[in-house]
């Protein structure tokens, strides 16, 4: 039986994690997830849903500050891993880490790389509208999401998938595709792959900012970015000097009189002009109120003729 130590924070984490749990090849020797944070109006001290599960399994759990230090790398190196195996973890591993584990560190990234290093991939393949994504599994080195890469599955996105859909899509993905590459890198039946420096690309974390819509931009653009920004931060607009913010829409056709950002309700359907063609909105939610359908918001809301977001 082989160690693990885990090191995964948010719910993108949990199913490899509980894959570990059950495979009787591996044994869960440590879980590292950040320390746990505020959340909330009531700004309540919640655990990250990693530590929610080991604590769940009776498994040992290690909530450093920084990996950077003398502590957390004889934490580490006193469970003899075989494998450290990180998923969506959130802190930079260094390199006596790096070293630690016999077959080496393993990394589940959420994007087919060498796309979309870095933070918040899932999203950022929503935002920019692509119509595939994927998870790759990858062996760690001291760069950013740069080290040579090991298996992959690749996944069609929807449409009007939200981010928050695909994320739990990919990390569905996640226990088959990292149990295959812990066993072919024992069996030494992956040979790992460097990657394309030319086609690599860098992603930021998302921000409130970018939440603000621009309705000048095509109808198109502003539903990826509808999309991408659900369930969090979420796309917002202004309706009426409040804060207006819209979890799903759909592109059409619809014809609407004025500038951008102005409204039509027909029918029960409310939908808005944007730069190039139209959007219908789905499901919304005004300062004050509770999230709802564009139906249930228009019974009480109905838009007078002229009406604009913004």
């Amino acid at each position: 039986m082989k160690n693990i130590v885990f090191m995964g924070t948010p719910d993108f984490a949990v199913p490899a994690l509980e894959a570990l749990i059950r495979s009787p090849e591996y044994e869960v020797a440590l879980v590292i997830c950040q320390p746990d944070k505020p959340q909330g109006r009531k700004q309540i001290l919640t655990a990250p849903p990693v530590k929610a599960l080991a604590v769940s399994h009776g498994l040992r759990v290690y909530q450093p500050n920084s990996l950077k230090n003398e502590e957390a790398y004889e934490t580490i190196r006193a469970c003899s891993p075989d494998f450290i195996v990180v998923s969506a973890y959130g802190k930079i591993l260094p390199k006596n880490v790096l070293d630690l584990p016999r077959y080496g560190c393993v990394n589940l990234h959420g994007s087919l790389l060498p796309q979309y290093r870095g933070a918040a991939p899932v999203q950022w393949s929503v935002i920019n509208g692509d119509a595939v994504s994927g998870v790759t599994t990858m062996l760690m080195d001291v760069g950013l999401d740069t080290g040579d890469m090991l298996l992959r599955e690749t996944v069609a996105i929807g449409p009007e998938e939200t981010a928050g859909e695909l994320f739990d899509r990919l990390a569905a993905l996640c226990p088959a595709l990292l149990l295959k590459t812990l066993r072919g890198l024992e069996e030494g039946t992956i040979v790992p792959e460097k990657q394309n420096e030319a086609e690599a690309t860098y992603v930021g974390m998302l921000d409130k900012a970018m939440a603000e819509i621009d309705w000048n931009k095509p109808a198109r653009t502003v539903h990826d970015l509808i999309r991408g920004l659900n369930p969090w931060p979420v796309a917002k607009t202004k309706f009426d000097g409040k804060i207006f913010k819209i979890y799903s829409s759909r592109v059409r056709e619809q014809s609407i009189m004025g500038d951008a950002g102005a409204l039509l309700a027909d029918g029960g359907r409310l939908f808005v002009r944007c730069g190039e063609g139209a959007l219908e909105l789905l499901e919304v939610q005004l300062e004050g109120a509770r999230r709802m359908s564009a139906a249930d918001f228009l019974r009480g809301h109905a838009p007078a003729p002229g009406k604009k977001l913004g």
